[in-house]
């Protein structure tokens, strides 16, 4: 079911009424990769880093998955075991954004997993951004596996990254609510954000764009607001209007913020003068999760949104109806067609409202 409130005209979003489910036909074996190898399929449809394939970072099976549309498995990296701890080359543990970079590199944030949880009762750290390539070998590092801290190469559960045009990396570095910049050449932090006190101090941020006006737009989601910041730290606009969990925001060609406001199920769409404009819910579909906590959308070229329904399970593509689902709703698992909460979904060679990557990592 579709809830919509406010919805003005929108010259790339099409209203259409077929709904398409693509289920996944891809074997045990494409989706279960072991932990030190990634797998890529040879056939001509379903190729890794064809434009159009849908990047899932799939958190709680500590893995990454590329998938066609047609619902095959192209490529993966990580180990597929929800219950292994094993942080290092080869693997990601409690992965919360992958980013696919020029060269068919991929960026991953190696958020780990918190005390407490079903699968780590003790908890299983990561705290690591790395660069693979197809093979899955490590081209680039920040952070050291299982180390904790805020010091020289060490983070505290980073939750999200980019590559900027200027070829360093930036990474929300959620244990410690601040953002930062690191040189890609001589990893030194170059740029932070993340005042100890005052209206600009941020409460779990998950999530950071380079705007081209060179602003950073953050979801400061425990803060339940969006802010945009100029690099001196001065806040230029920010929306709060209604928010609980603001997982993430990226900004829009004509200039509206789309942001994913988590604890309320949904997806919405705001002016620069913070007007609603579209919205639409997760969590109305016959055996959703009362709370799916939705944590990552962006808008396509086309109008459609993609979006990462975390405790559904799932990852859909809505125009506003669902034009592709990879993931059964609310259906844990790590078989063909299966998530574990999967946490950020991005359609490869599409960087609508947000960082596009420079030509050469």
């Amino acid at each position: 079911m579709l809830v919509l409130s406010g919805v003005r005209n929108r010259s790339l979003f099409v209203i259409l009424g077929l709904v398409v489910t693509i289920l996944a036909s891809s074997c045990a074996g494409a989706s279960q990769a072991a932990s030190s190898t990634s797998k890529s399929s040879s056939t001509p449809v379903d190729r890794f880093n064809a434009p159009g394939n849908v990047l899932i970072s799939d958190q709680f099976n500590n893995r990454v998955v590329e998938v066609a549309r047609d619902g095959h498995i192209v490529w993966t990296f990580g180990s597929g075991n929800p219950k292994l701890c094993n942080p290092g080359p080869g693997t990601i543990i409690g992965l919360n954004d992958a980013e696919r970079l020029s060269g068919g590199l991929t960026l991953l944030a190696g958020t780990g997993i918190p005390a407490g949880s079903q699968s780590y009762p003790k908890g299983c750290n990561d705290n690591r951004v790395i660069v693979v390539n197809q093979q899955g070998k490590i081209v680039w590092q920040y952070g050291q596996a299982g180390v904790s801290g805020s010091g020289p190469n060490q983070l505290n559960v980073p939750v999200f990254a980019i590559q900027l045009p200027s070829r360093n990396i930036m990474v929300v570095d959620q244990g410690n609510n601040r953002v930062i910049e690191i040189d890609r050449n001589s990893k030194q932090v170059v740029w932070s954000y993340g005042p100890k006190s005052g209206p600009g101090a941020l409460n779990n941020p998950n999530s950071a764009e380079l705007l081209p006006n060179g602003h950073i737009l953050i979801g400061d989601e425990n803060n339940n607001r969006i802010i945009e910041i100029t690099r001196d730290g001065t806040i230029v606009w920010q929306y709060n209007q209604g928010l609980s969990g603001a997982a993430f925001a990226s900004r829009l060609p004509n200039g509206d913020t789309l942001i994913t406001d988590s604890s309320h199920s949904r997806v919405l769409e705001v002016t620069p003068n913070k007007q609603a404009v579209f919205e639409y819910f997760t969590n109305t579909d016959a055996g959703s999760n009362t709370a799916p906590l939705p944590t990552n959308a962006v808008q396509l070229a086309n109008g459609e949104i993609m979006i990462a329904d975390q405790f559904n399970n799932r990852v859909l593509l809505v125009n506003p109806a669902v034009q592709f689902q990879y993931g059964m709703v609310n259906v844990t698992g790590n078989g063909a067609n299966q998530l574990n909460g999967p946490y950020t979904s991005y359609v490869i060679g599409d960087y609508t409202g947000q960082t596009p990557p420079p030509s050469t990592f």
